[in-house]
């Protein structure tokens, strides 16, 4: 008997949903931790945009310019906001294996769910040295793990073979996936159960298309609810509902990265009159150009940006 092929996508594994939003980090006017905005965004971004879960402490939200005691605090606040209706994923990766594990343990006591691991940059470590982090890193907590495979910033994909071997990690469940690399992304999904969250917007449908079950979003701090329409459309398999969503988002899908992406994010929260706050060196914040050309890619998407 032939198998429905949507009841095959409903079915599939998703430990941590179909849609997350690496989140910004809200800071005061003067640069200090926004604790209360980042509840409040949290919120917004779980009540308003549909996110099943928000990922804290990633890239996005400026981890490299926050200090560990900031991160600690962080998902403690957005635990108590929005942890007894979502997931709060913790990014703790650094280049550094025994750092990454110390930040795992502390996520973990600070109530995360789960963990969010960067492949070590700028130190490009071979691959037996990636599978010996990520390794440490889960053997740290008794949290779910996502790997995050991003080769054109960390400077080094995970190849197939490690992300295979990963696999047989008990805790080693999920991989965020910025490779853009459909082929690659395909044997891993042939060969292994980890669950694929796209974490480049605009390829979540191609990526749905192969056996990604969900997506890791900048964007969807504005596009999460029509995002997740596009997910639930494709699973249930109303492709034209999905393709026609992907169109309609495809310019801001693209356009929250027209420069780094937490400095638009931040601008159009602040447009909107949500916490955002500045950023911190060695980012700067939008300029005006930048904030009218988001405005016009919001109206492109059939969004406004106030």
């Amino acid at each position: 008997m032939t198998q429905d092929p949507s009841a095959t996508r409903a079915s599939a594994p998703r430990p941590f949903g179909r849609l997350l939003t690496a989140m910004v980090t809200p800071f005061s006017a003067d640069g200090a931790l926004d604790l209360d905005g980042a509840g409040k965004l949290a919120g917004h971004l779980v009540d308003e945009q549909g996110a099943d879960a928000v990922v804290v402490n990633g890239t996005t939200g400026e981890s490299p310019t926050t200090t560990d005691a900031e991160k600690e605090a962080l998902i403690r606040a957005v635990v108590e906001a929005v942890g007894d209706r979502a997931l709060v994923v913790a990014g703790v990766g650094t280049n550094d294996t025994r750092h990454t594990a110390e930040l795992a343990a502390t996520a973990q006591k600070a109530g995360a769910h789960g963990l969010l691991v960067v492949t070590p940059y700028y130190n490009k470590p071979p691959q037996a040295g990636l599978l010996r982090h990520f390794t440490a890193v889960a053997d740290a907590t008794d949290l779910p793990v996502m790997v995050y495979d991003i080769p054109h910033r960390a400077g080094v994909p995970i190849a197939t073979e490690t992300l295979v071997r990963l696999a047989d990690h008990e805790r080693i469940v999920a991989v965020k996936d910025a490779k853009a690399d459909l082929t690659a992304t395909s044997w891993v999904l042939s060969r292994t159960g980890l669950a694929y969250y796209c974490g480049d917007d605009a390829l979540a449908l191609p990526a749905l298309s192969i056996g990604a079950v969900g997506l890791v979003g900048t964007s969807t701090h504005f596009t999460g609810a029509l995002a997740k329409r596009m997910i639930e459309a494709y699973d249930r398999g109303d492709v034209d509902e999905a393709l026609a969503l992907h169109r309609r988002l495809l310019p801001l899908f693209t356009g929250i990265f027209r420069t780094q992406g937490t400095i638009l994010v931040k601008a159009g929260l602040a447009q909107r009159g949500l916490p955002a706050g500045p950023v911190r060196p060695p980012l700067v914040d939008a300029t005006e150009a930048e904030i009218d050309q988001l405005r016009s890619d919001c109206a492109d998407a059939g969004l406004e940006l106030r």
